[in-house]
């Protein structure tokens, strides 16, 4: 165990941010949903365009399922793939997984086999259950596929008496890795309730109304759906693929919406486009990427102080690690913070085994119960990552997110980029790296690198330069190669064709250079 080196000002700035410590349930996700349903089971827990499902009915008709995977030889601390198009079954799928003690995976049915098949063995799934079991059948016919048929399920079932530990795996999400294999990233049951229970940044109670807007595979979906489940309120699942802010509006208003989440680019357009989407929302949280301190000043003068909250916080930490209210003008700021940590939730800023004082950057670390137990079979970076050192005579084990910060003088922690080539694109987390792992097999690429650029909304894009090796190599063969190796939305914007990658003086690709001269050649058509 390492020791921290710390100062008497460093040491007195972390003991005021991370006094977090707040009472939670030390129990499942499966406990408090069945408490939630035996305490308001009348009370709508669903809506899904015209349908409203009562808790009663959404458990029992999620007992039902669970009862159907039992028999299908699921048993607790199993994992089962998860992929259901958002409706009520989704939610029904995802309860009744859980209600068995097992871990859902969640996925995408349009990502290429061969990630898909590396996911399932990575995290040995044993099942997926899904709405779409002809097409998982015929692509993944080794695998037990069980259908999600409503048609077969009975709202009567009780609860099953099976109990979940608090320290179980609730669900895994897997994430961009450097070296062309995703990272699994395993989260516990409590490290869900710790984000959801008694919060300090949203409100979430019997009277909470979330929309659900997010993939499931994007854990931003584990704040909508348990936020609104464990605390006996409402989640209103979106009802199309795509956000439309017509539409938004109109669910919005229609369900009475109390808290939202929108990632940063779609809270910039709804900024630039339509503010009043959101009239009413009392608490719109936003994250994802580095904010636009224009657009969070226009937000706070139509919305007015303390209503917009900006969070952040790594898979690995359970959604949400930290807060940031806007409360104040952002006018002349050079960032906007990350703020504070969230109840039980601790924050450390760590340079070179020495902690920091204010206005000293260094490593974002952080610590709690809402931390992973580390990736799945990844021992070395599970060790590189989850370190226990000694603070202060406290033993302490710090998640390195490789972000990179430091304090301000009132505690707040403002972030300032990444210590690698790490970056968030539409919320999605992406490592450049595993793209150039791909564009580099194209058998046509001699060389390649990759970047990303912003629009004027903010919006982040992937943009691909290539060196090719011969003349085969062109846009669209390197996509139709991107295509059957990695999910839609690690797919470049554009893909460049160049002679050469021009060089700084020092010898690296020089990023700015290539991006200036990019508009010489016409990027291919959006995928």
């Amino acid at each position: 165990m390492d020791k921290i080196a710390l100062s008497e000002e460093a040491l007195s700035i972390h003991q005021k941010i991370n006094r977090t410590e707040a009472a939670y349930p030390a129990e499942s996700l499966k406990e408090l949903f069945e408490a939630a349903a035996a305490r308001r089971p009348d009370a709508v827990a669903v809506v899904h365009r015209e349908r409203r499902l009562t808790y009663r009915e959404l458990n029992g008709l999620a007992n039902s399922l669970s009862g159907r995977l039992r028999s299908a030889g699921v048993h607790p601390g199993d994992v089962v793939g998860l992929c259901v198009k958002r409706s009520p079954e989704m939610i029904i799928a995802m309860l009744s997984i859980i209600k068995c003690g097992a871990t859902y995976l969640p996925y995408d049915r349009t990502w290429p086999d061969e990630r898909l098949s590396g996911i399932f063995r990575q995290a040995g799934c044993i099942a997926l259950l899904t709405d779409a079991s002809d097409e998982m059948t015929a692509r993944f016919g080794a695998m037990r596929v069980v259908p999600v048929d409503p048609a077969a399920l009975n709202a009567d079932e009780e609860n099953p008496p099976l109990r979940v530990g608090p320290d179980s795996i609730a669900y895994i999400v897997f994430t961009s890795g450097s070296t062309g294999s995703p990272k699994g990233v395993p989260i516990r049951h409590r490290g869900v309730v710790r984000l959801v229970s008694d919060a300090c940044f949203v409100s979430l109670d019997e009277n909470a109304v979330i929309p659900q807007l997010a993939s499931i595979f994007f854990d931003a979906a584990v704040f909508e759906i348990w936020g609104a489940l464990l605390n006996g309120g409402t989640c209103v699942l979106y009802p199309s693929d795509h956000v439309r802010l017509s539409e938004l509006k109109r669910v919005v208003r229609q369900n009475g919406v109390t808290a939202v989440f929108v990632t940063t680019a779609l809270f910039n357009v709804i900024v630039d486009e339509a503010p009043g989407t959101f009239d009413g929302v009392r608490t719109i949280l936003t994250g994802g990427e580095a904010h636009s301190l224009g657009h969070i000043e226009r937000a706070r003068k139509y919305y007015g102080n303390d209503r917009v909250v900006s969070v952040y916080g790594p898979t690995e930490c359970s959604v949400f690690a930290t807060y940031y209210p806007i409360r104040d003008s952002v006018q002349g700021d050079s960032a906007l913070p990350i703020g504070l940590p969230i109840q039980n939730t601790s924050l450390y800023l760590v340079r070179d085994g020495v902690l920091c004082a204010p206005g000293e950057a260094g490593e974002v670390c952080l610590a709690g119960p809402g931390l992973s137990p580390g990736y799945l079979g990844m021992r070395e970076l599970t060790k590189k990552k989850y370190v226990e050192y000694d603070i202060d005579g406290e033993k302490v084990t710090l998640y390195h997110t490789g972000d990179r910060g430091f304090f301000r003088e009132d505690g707040n922690v403002v972030f300032q980029g990444r210590l690698d080539d790490q970056v968030k694109v539409n919320g999605f987390r992406i490592e450049l790296g595993e793209i150039t792992h791909f564009m580099n097999e194209v058998p046509h690429v001699k060389q390649s690198y990759v970047t990303t650029s912003e629009k004027e909304s903010g919006e982040k894009v992937v943009v691909a330069f290539v060196v090719p090796a011969d003349e085969a190599c062109t846009p669209q063969a390197c996509h139709d190669h991107l295509v059957r190796k990695v999910p839609g939305y690690m797919l470049p914007g554009e893909i460049h064709v160049r002679e050469s990658l021009p060089l700084t003086g020092s010898g690296k690709v020089d990023r700015r250079a290539l991006l200036s001269q990019r508009n010489d050649q016409e990027a291919p058509e959006s995928q």
